[in-house]
């Protein structure tokens, strides 16, 4: 039954993921084979509808689920009972505050970052090592690039392929993220491995917004 829930969240089938909350409503404490709960991975795959059926089925929340669903409340409690989460690693290789961060949760990271998270922490997923900075740079979420750079996340630093925060804010066109990160000191001449600086970045995305600050 877990196996076809998690199909119907990856197929955006609400409809099914409703009916089975419905006739069974702890399905939503379901994890998946890398035990990421399929609270979770609704929210991953944008299914935000879905998200919603399975929340509202009350589900238990640990603090990824609570920091990438922006319940504050319930975050606070949870790192009031065991301030250790605030530095927790997910099994697919993330920190609350990476969640937090690329899923645009402003009180979350912020709750996070106060109770001593790490700003720098690179993620120890297989194929995204990125730091919150990174995630929130990817993800659009130009106040929390300014919270964590407020806070000392490096604005230089590297994810895999060579990528800084600068890169991915100017391939969004992210005018926001893109000065607070250069007022914080990112470099826009830095070349990621295929030898592409954020101005170049912009430029191809027809960013002419970032481009002006790049140039």
């Amino acid at each position: 039954m877990a196996a076809d829930l998690f199909d119907a969240i990856v197929k955006g089938d609400e409809d099914f993921v409703r009916d089975l909350i419905d006739r069974r409503p702890e399905s939503a404490e379901e994890r998946d084979a890398e035990g990421v709960s399929a609270v979770r991975r609704a929210v991953y795959a944008g299914q935000d509808g879905i998200a919603k059926v399975l929340l509202d089925a009350n589900p238990a929340l640990d603090v990824f689920d609570a920091a990438a669903t922006g319940r504050s409340r319930g975050l606070e409690e949870l790192l009031e009972a065991e301030p250790a989460l605030a530095v927790a690693w997910s099994t697919d290789g993330f920190t609350p505050l990476h969640l937090a961060a690329y899923l645009g949760q402003e009180e979350a990271a912020e709750l996070l970052i106060a109770r001593g998270a790490d700003v720098n922490a690179v993620a120890r997923n297989e194929t995204l090592h990125v730091a919150p900075l990174h995630s929130a740079a990817a993800g659009g979420h130009a106040k929390i690039v300014a919270i964590l750079l407020e806070h000392g996340a490096d604005p230089n630093s590297r994810q895999g392929g060579g990528f800084t925060p600068l890169h991915a804010a100017a391939q969004n066109g992210d005018r926001e993220s893109v000065e607070a990160l250069l007022e914080s000191g990112a470099d826009p001449a830095a070349a990621n491995d295929e030898g592409k600086t954020p101005g170049e970045l912009a430029r191809a995305a027809g960013h002419d917004v970032s481009d002006e600050l790049l140039s």
